[in-house]
This record gives C-alpha cells, structure tokens and sequence, in this order.
C-alpha cells in the first residue's frame, strides 16, 4: 500500500455507538444531605439535577458492557477488533491496564490493548489515535472505550466538586474506509494542552501514603480526592474550546454553518452556552445531557452520541464537532462527518 495514499485517502468511520450508565441516581436533594447546598445552587451554577453512581462497580467493568453495546451497535465481531484504545482517569490498576481487562471480557483476542489518560479529552485524543492508526494502514477496525468511576476520586464533603461528577462509560467503533467517493468518517482534528494549569484540576497518584524514603511527605486520606480551582478552569475553557474548534474547523475546510450538532464534553452549561455564542450556533444544535447525568470526564462525548443514536438524531452525511476538555489542562476537538 502507498503510504502518502493511504493518508490522503482512507478514512475513519464511526460505524457504532455504546453506553452505560449505573442504575443508582444521585439527585441534587440527596446531596443537600450530604453537604451544604441545594438544588436551586447546583442548578444554577452548573445545570446539573441528577448523576449516577455505581458504589462496587469498577472501571473495566463499566467500560465492557459500553464496549459490548458498541460492537452490536456496528454489528462487527469480537475478533474483527485490532485495537482497543480505553481512556480513563480513574483506572482500577496501574498495571495491569484497564484496557486488558476489558479486552478479555469482550473477547478480543487479536487486539493489542492500551490505556490512555487525557482526563475529560480523553475520547477525543483517543479517537484521534484511532484516525492515526487507520490512516497508516496499521489498523482496520478499533475499539474506542472511555470509562469513569468518578465517585470513587470524588470528596462528598467538597460542596464545590461532589455536585458536579457521576460514573458513565461510552464506546465507539471506528472502521477504515478507503472507497474515494466515500465523504464521511474523521475529517479532521485538533489536540493541544496547557500545563502551566495543571494545578487547577488534580487528584495524587500513588504512592497516597507516607514515602518510606521520604518522610517529608505525609498521608492524607484525602489526597486521593480530585481538587479543582473552578474559576481558573472556566477562564481556561473560555477561550482554549472556541480556539479548538476553529483549528478543527479550519482543518476541515469548514465552517460553523456547516455543522450540524456540536457534541461537548459535559462539564458545565455556561460553557456550553460559551461555545454556541462565539459560533453563532443555535442551543438546539449543541446535544446536552449533564443534568441527567453531571460531569461524567472522558465519557460523557461517547455517553452523549451512544445517546443520540439511539433517539434517531445522528443521520448520513451530518457534520459532528466534538469537543473536549479537563485536567492536564487538555483541550481538543475533532470533526466527523457521518
């Protein structure tokens, strides 16, 4: 195969969805509960009513049954698979990866298997991963898998984090394509990071407890605990997201007019409201589903197209902006063509 041709023509298409979400809801009146605020407070800072939670559940877990979902969804066997990329920020494991144990569950016998962790762009940066294996020829058919249990990172005791985040897991399928009349799949996208901020939203990673060989450093039951400098993150999305999609836009010889839903990682409603004022883009066009389900990271962008699909919304030859931004500080945003 021609490599320069294979770039320019093979293309990546999104050819299934999946999704799942745990059965408890957590509502705004249980969280009054729990900590010092209400629902009127929670929704209208962040537009939040209801997340879920899964108490025992664990990542892979919930990343096997979206991923299943997903393969049905595309009607693509176990064994078609050649990779399984899984994003997550909350993994079971640092080694062995959550991806293997996903990879197993499902039977994907011939999939190589990794883990990544781009926090809330998690899905974008690995659905451009994907388009990058695709486009070389070094894979046909990848799973994409991305699942949070953020209840377990999450201090109910923190009013200014515990309102916001709740246990999802989303899944796409994406297939190589190399028909030249063929217009859908991946066109375009853009991945980026700033961190000078990634102080503004963090959780500590192992060792938590006291370093043998440094006494300087002390435990904390809390240091597991996600910590987040709201303001500072907000100020950040404002112009990092609308930058995102320009760059992705541009790339992809389009403009806003020509797009049909902006799918946003559900962080908060006022900066979604941030995103549809810069472009001129009408709210109805921008898919929300963060007051059923909260700030659910790298999952809530698949959790929201598996949602889309199944309602009949997503429809040939729609033009998709996906956007997505969290710790680290990531930021990126990808456009697919239907």
């Amino acid at each position: 195969m021609d490599f320069e041709r294979s770039v320019a023509t093979i293309r990546s298409l999104l050819i299934g969805t999946g999704s799942y979400v745990p059965d408890f809801v957590l509502t705004n009146d249980i969280l009054e509960e729990l900590v010092d605020t209400n629902d009127e407070w929670i929704v209208k800072r962040t537009g939040i009513r209801e997340r879920r939670i899964g108490p025992g559940m664990t990542t892979w877990q919930m990343g096997v049954e979206a991923g299943r979902k997903a393969l049905q969804s595309a009607k693509v066997p176990p064994e078609e698979i050649d990779m399984l990329i899984l994003s997550t920020c909350t993994p079971d494991t640092y080694s062995p990866t959550v991806s293997g144990y996903v990879q197993e569950a499902l039977g994907l016998k011939k999939a190589a298997a990794v883990d990544i962790n781009a926090c809330c762009t998690g899905f974008c940066y690995a659905s451009d991963i994907a388009d990058c294996y695709i486009k070389a020829g070094k894979a046909k058919t990848i799973l994409v898998v991305s699942a949070e249990t953020l209840h377990r990172i999450t201090d109910y005791t923190d009013r200014g984090t515990c309102v916001l985040f709740g246990d999802a897991a989303g899944a796409a399928v994406y297939r190589a394509c190399e028909d030249e009349n063929e217009q859908a799949g991946i066109l375009s996208s853009f991945m980026a990071a700033d961190g000078s901020g990634a102080d503004y939203l963090y959780m500590e990673a192992l060792p938590v407890e006291e370093d043998p060989l440094h006494s300087d450093r002390k435990f904390s039951e809390k240091n597991r605990f996600l910590k987040m400098q709201g303001a500072a993150v907000v100020r950040f999305t404002a112009s990092a997201v609308p930058h995102a999609i320009d760059m992705a836009l541009q790339r992809a010889g389009l403009t806003a007019a020509d797009v049909d839903w902006v799918v946003p990682h559900q962080a908060n409603l006022r900066i979604l409201q941030i995103i549809a004022q810069k472009f001129g883009i009408p709210n109805e066009k921008i898919y929300v589903n963060m007051d059923r389900y909260g700030n659910t990271s790298s999952a809530s962008i698949p959790l929201c197209l598996d949602e889309m699909n199944d309602k009949g919304l997503l429809k040939k030859g729609q033009v998709i902006v996906c956007t997505g931004f969290g710790g680290g500080l990531t930021y990126g945003a990808f456009v697919l063509r239907l």
